[in-house]
């Protein structure tokens, strides 16, 4: 599998991920992604150059948005002054589950994260669904806390609060082909 960047024209696959991975939520009783996700800030991300899709032959089996941004209102200054990627819409073709992709997406972000010079992989997970905290955990990433309704840094609303980190390590065990260009060193307050 190939893992590249994501072309504008990605857009369609990634909403139509999103809302296959809505529907299988939604039949684990989770509201998790049941809002639409504007197609103008996806395309932004796109040509921010943060988003990556993991391709077998011509089918997009996942996808993956690793950035040096925090969503606003999680994460403490201290926190933030820690080099960091965070990472943001992991999602994993139903076709495709049961194969650790997901795991190995999380290697490969992880490594570029490393290569990138932060110290981090951060992410933060719906803050009611149980099993994906559980699945995070399992990938060696430890819960920092939960950021509730009302509690966010600078006042943010919040339903994916569950904030959670690994240390960014190099690895070759993701076992793609990556066709990404060398990541951008970050930059973060000292």
């Amino acid at each position: 599998m190939i893992i590249s960047l994501a072309e504008p024209h990605d857009v369609a696959k990634l909403l139509s991920f999103r809302e296959e991975a809505a529907a299988w939520l939604r039949g684990l009783g989770s509201d998790q992604w049941s809002r639409p996700y504007p197609a103008d800030k996806l395309l932004a991300t796109i040509e921010a150059g943060t988003v990556f899709m993991l391709r077998d032959g011509h089918t997009t089996a996942g996808t993956i948005t690793l950035t040096p941004d925090a969503e606003e209102g999680l994460w403490t200054d201290e926190e933030l002054a820690e080099p960091s990627m965070f990472v943001n819409k992991l999602t994993v073709g139903r076709e495709y589950a049961g194969q650790n992709l997901g795991g190995r997406l999380l290697d490969w972000a992880g490594d570029r994260a490393h290569r990138a010079g932060a110290r981090w992989l951060r992410l933060d997970a719906w803050t009611s669904n149980e099993a994906l905290q559980r699945y995070y955990l399992a990938q060696s990433f430890t819960h920092v806390r939960t950021v509730r309704e009302g509690t966010a840094v600078n006042g943010g609303p919040r339903v994916s609060g569950w904030l959670a980190q690994r240390a960014a390590r190099p690895t070759d065990g993701h076992g793609f082909t990556d066709r990404t260009p060398t990541p951008v060193r970050i930059r973060f307050a000292a």
